[in-house]
């Protein structure tokens, strides 16, 4: 007997998929205390979760037979990824579950801020009638900029060009030519900002995603500006967004999410006649719910029969003997994706891929699955996983292409990454050392040997005499200890770059100064 735990509330269809297969004994145990989870999950070959519970290291350890983690949602903040991975066990969400859901809430405060309808509402059953105060605007021939155009920017896109808008996006791995047969025109964020009369945000929040409407993104915009999130608190800087409607700079703000929630009522954001608010109700729908449980039943229903993985955030490939071995390959793709994604400026057009050595003998889509996932994931966050990565590129109009050769070339085994943006290409090669370790080995020209992994700092520079010097004399005086420093140049006193393994971030500010140190041409910040 196949025993699954469902320890958040889940709604009775997606209950009914699991209960329907004879082979699975379903318990639903909500609101256990996290003593209580550890001390039955040992029992159970299946843990279904929402928001509530949180699957931490020490409920995993405690899991004898745990084989699969199904979130009905789409973050994983909730699951320790990697102690589930660790164990073995495979972690899934539902990233699509809720896109609709959302985006009809995103596009109601569009309409919203638009006729002052809440306002209007309020005032109506207070027995006043003050229809003049409530003067509102139109949204055709008005201009839309999106930010972050995955499933619930484009749902968000349709219903505007529906509405005879006309719709600006933004988003690093959109390409121009599957945004312009939507309809859509792709643009960067200033162009963004001074063009769109109404701004709604759509993506993850990370550390470059933080703040990134702040005081500076407001002044470019238009005086007027209708700004909406329903994505993640935290990307609009509120009291920023607080001082720009009080000016009158932002004529309205529709906000479903916070930077701490529950909201308190303290919040001058709260005190705004003009911003509107709701308690983070994106995906809040009956449907939505069902969609959800939904989905988590059946992919843990296939996972748990055999019938195959889907949304797994944690687990690429599916044969565990082919998994044993590329494991290490697995990691190092994963790897070179990230640290190409931080490296590489422009819009991604193509990605070239090509497999030397022993390892090409294999079936090597898992490791083209690695690479993508590691791609995208400093933007698209737990939208992407391994089973998606590939599609979602695709669908951003990113070219993927798999090559392979027997033959050794300066390495028994190489994985070689070639990017083609809209502004440059780069070349990236990896391997692994000789206890199996994840290496970038080369980038374009210059070879290099680092571990891609942690705090980093990419940095071109002319090879002069004390820069090295110079360097750490800088970062220890900003408290930031080198762990490892690596350097690669085509010839003395010509162009070099140098990757710094640190123990702490090195922040914009910090990026900034080094670059203004003599012989240094640039200066990146990458972490994976």
């Amino acid at each position: 007997m196949i025993k699954i735990l469902v320890s958040d509330s889940l709604s009775e269809e997606g209950l009914k998929i699991l209960r329907e297969i004879k082979e699975f004994q379903v318990d639903v145990k909500t609101e256990l205390k996290p003593e209580q989870l550890r001390d039955i999950i040992k029992d159970y070959d299946a843990l279904l979760v929402r928001s509530a519970t949180k699957v931490t290291k020490d409920i995993i350890d405690a899991a004898l037979r745990l084989k699969v983690i199904g979130r009905a949602g789409v973050g994983l903040d909730n699951v320790d990824l990697d102690a589930a991975t660790q164990k073995g066990v495979i972690v899934m969400n539902t990233p699509g579950g809720n896109t609709i859901s959302t985006a009809e809430h995103a596009f109601s405060m569009i309409l919203s801020l638009s006729r002052s309808i809440p306002q209007a509402c309020a005032s109506t059953k207070k027995g006043e009638w003050k229809r003049s105060k409530f003067m509102g605007v139109e949204l055709y021939a008005k201009v839309l900029g999106i930010i972050g155009f995955g499933r619930i920017g484009k749902e968000v896109a349709k219903r505007a060009l529906s509405f005879g808008m006309r719709v600006l996006a933004y988003d690093p791995f959109l390409s121009r030519d599957v945004a312009e047969s939507l309809g859509i025109e792709v643009v960067e964020l200033k162009e963004l900002f001074q063009q769109a009369d109404y701004i709604t945000v759509h993506t993850p929040m990370t550390e470059e995603t933080k703040h990134m409407i702040s005081e500076k993104q407001f002044a470019a915009m238009k005086k007027g500006v209708r700004v909406i999130n329903c994505a993640r608190g935290g990307i609009i800087d509120e009291m920023a967004l607080i001082n720009a409607v009080k000016e009158g700079k932002v004529a309205g703000a529709a906000l479903d999410v916070f930077e701490k929630e529950p909201i308190t009522p303290e919040n001058e954001l709260l005190k705004l006649d003009n911003v509107i608010v709701t308690p983070h109700l994106g995906a809040s729908t009956e449907e939505a719910q069902v969609n959800v449980a939904i989905e988590v039943a059946e992919i843990v229903r296939d996972a748990l029969l055999g019938k195959g993985i889907r949304n797994a955030a944690n687990y690429p490939c599916l044969e565990a003997e082919v998994c044993k071995m590329l494991d290490p390959y697995i990691k190092l793709a994963e790897r070179m994706g990230a640290f190409s994604g931080q490296l590489v400026e422009g819009r991604f057009q193509e990605i070239d891929i090509s497999y030397s050595g022993e390892i090409s003998t294999y079936n090597l889509s898992p490791l083209t699955m690695a690479l993508s996932k590691g791609l995208l994931f400093p933007i698209l966050k737990e939208t992407v996983n391994f089973v998606n990565a590939v599609s979602l590129a695709k669908e951003r109009g990113i070219k993927i292409k798999e090559a392979k050769s027997s033959k050794e070339g300066e390495f028994v085994n190489l994985i070689q990454l070639e990017i083609k943006t809209d502004k440059e290409t780069r070349v990236i090669s990896g391997t692994l050392s000789g206890n199996k370790q994840p290496r970038i080995v080369k980038i374009d020209e210059y070879y290099i040997e680092f571990t891609p992994l942690g705090d980093m700092a990419y940095i071109e520079n002319w090879d002069k005499p004390g820069l090295i010097g110079s360097l750490g004399t800088f970062l220890g005086k900003e408290g930031i200890n080198i762990a490892a420093m690596t350097i690669g140049r085509d010839k003395p006193d010509g162009k070099a770059i140098s990757v710094l393994n640190v123990d702490s971030p090195i922040s914009v500010a910090i990026g900034q100064k080094i670059k203004k140190l003599e012989n240094i041409l640039t200066v990146k910040s990458i972490k994976i």
